[in-house]
């Protein structure tokens, strides 16, 4: 364990960020690494419980207590070993993830004082990368099977990952011009460098994985071609159609889906600051929308209150938008802990102040609001959004407009961020997998479709969910998928039914962590 006592001795410190009113000027990531030292004291204050509640609170199931004794002891190559046991990407979790691990943690029955989970571990995978420590690991033998992975985000690339070092020919498809997902095109590179997923991918490649960017599953190769030539496929697409708001007015110019959005504003960072994609960005990129879209100038209302709304809050903000409003549909949550509704150590639902509307509050150009409803948009004499019509909503289903309550925001431009609904369905009807009620692809077993010798695993089977769900799914995954190809290998039958293979025996089973309207935020240090 860390220090005896430690916990009682070494004051907790939260990650550290730049100051908003500098960061909110550039592109570059705004987490500040500690010193070593103080890294290790944070370790220290770990008490490796005899019932370690952060393990409840994390999907991947990391050895947490493990690595914070390792990285307090000063044995740092070890901790990667740790870390990376549980987790092929802790570059992305340590940046992106919530981290219910904290909110479950035995120290956070006193709201606050959790171990700093997460910046430890941010801090030994770059340590790790620094050192050299990190390098691609290709299989020691072939076993003559191959196998597709569609989508490139977190799960496909941990399946894709996962599949090859077992020694199977993989081949990892993406539709857009460079691989990662959301991940790539979805959040800020002031979240999260895209050199920081490149040198995944470049990692993937180096292990032999073959990536194909710019092909579209469906389109540019059949699904018959597909089943014909590899022995196994897994879909790993993501939940990417997004939550629309049908009110008047919402066919004027000027209102957009975030995504459209953050994938504009990325592409842009790329160009700008790199790394350069794999391939030329599809034709169909630059005309998703009709005409690009920018902030600038411009009086901004998000509407949506978790992370993808306050992505498109930071980069409005640094375009130089005149004026981001920020709207959730919900009431504001508590300012701590709710013990009534969320019981430690389950993840809380009380208010976090997000590092975009820090950042805006700090400019003087920000402001959120709860319990708001649009009623609808209104327009100028050229067709492009002028105004949005809200009203206060109330407090419960169907959250109807409260009479009297009726307002108008100036608005040029209106970001919809209220989540995704399922995966897009042509590709799951072309390959004739059964689908849940939600539109998610069902597994008729873990990770299993109803079409042999497809698997599904992330968003676009779970639906919206974090980034450590999906990792854990394409690592599942790609047990399920070695067990199907290890049976059609030896002449047996390819995968008996056994959910203990999956991991556990519930696949859906465990910590959602934040719901989709709070986002993870910045905490208070």
């Amino acid at each position: 364990m860390g220090k005896l006592g430690g916990f009682l001795q070494i004051e907790r410190h939260g990650i550290a960020y730049r100051d908003p009113s500098e960061r909110a000027h550039d592109y570059q990531e705004f987490v500040v690494e500690r010193p070593e030292a103080e890294l290790r004291d944070q370790g220290a204050r770990c008490m490796d419980c005899g019932v370690p509640f952060c393990h409840n609170g994390c999907p991947l199931g990391n050895l947490i207590p493990d690595w914070n004794d390792l990285v307090y002891r000063d044995r740092w190559r070890e901790a990667i070993a740790q870390l990376h046991a549980t987790n092929n990407f802790p570059d992305f979790t340590g940046r992106l993830c919530p981290a219910p691990c904290e909110a479950a943690c035995v120290l956070e029955i006193r709201e606050g004082d959790s171990v700093t989970i997460k910046q430890i571990e941010h801090a030994i995978v770059d340590r790790a990368f620094r050192e050299g420590w990190i390098k691609p690991e290709p299989p020691k033998r072939e076993t003559g099977q191959s196998v597709a992975v569609v989508g490139s985000g977190p799960a496909g690339m941990a399946a894709a990952q996962q599949l090859r070092r077992i020694g199977h020919a993989v081949t990892l498809f993406e539709r857009d011009e460079a691989a990662g997902g959301l991940v790539r095109f979805g959040v800020p590179d002031f979240k999260i460098s895209k050199t920081v997923v490149e040198r995944r991918v470049q990692q993937l490649i180096a292990e032999g994985v073959e990536l194909r960017c710019g092909v579209d599953v469906g389109t540019d190769i059949g699904v018959q071609e597909l089943r014909e030539r590899f022995d196994a496929v897994v879909l790993a697409t993501g939940s990417r159609v997004p939550r629309d708001l049908s009110v008047p007015g919402r066919e004027l110019g000027g209102v957009h889906f975030a995504m459209d959005y953050l994938y504009q504003r990325n592409r842009f960072v790329a160009s700008e600051y790199g790394p350069e994609p794999s391939v030329p960005a599809p034709s169909a990129a630059a005309s998703v929308v009709g005409e690009p879209i920018s902030a600038a100038g411009k009086h901004v209302v998000v509407i949506g209150g978790g992370d993808t709304g306050a992505d498109c809050v930071g980069n409005s903000l640094r375009e130089g938008a005149l004026s981001i409003v920020q709207l959730e549909l919900l009431p504001e949550p508590p300012e701590h802990r709710p013990d009534a509704r969320t019981p430690w150590p389950e993840w809380p639902l009380k208010y976090r102040l997000s590092y975009a509307m820090e950042e805006a509050r700090t400019a003087a150009v920000g402001e959120q609001d709860y319990s708001v409803t649009t009623t609808h948009f209104s327009g100028d004499a050229g067709g492009n959004v002028a105004a949005l019509h809200i009203a206060e909503a109330a407090p419960a289903p169907p959250f109807a407009p409260v009479p009297g309550t009726e307002r108008e925001l100036p608005a040029q431009l209106v970001l919809l961020a209220m989540g995704f609904l399922h995966p897009e369905q042509g590709l799951l009807d072309q390959l004739g997998v059964e689908k849940d009620p939600r539109g998610n692809v069902k597994a008729v077993k873990p990770y299993t479709t109803s079409v042999a010798g497809v698997f599904a695993a992330g968003d676009a089977r779970r639906g919206q969910s974090l980034i450590v769900w999906a990792i854990n799914e394409g690592r599942q995954c790609a047990r399920m998928v070695d067990r199907y190809l290890a049976g059609l290998r030896n002449g047996s039958a390819p995968l008996s039914h056994d959910e203990g293979i999956a991991g556990h025996a519930g696949a859906d089973e465990g910590p959602e962590g934040p719901p989709e309207h709070v986002g993870p935020g910045v905490p208070a240090g």
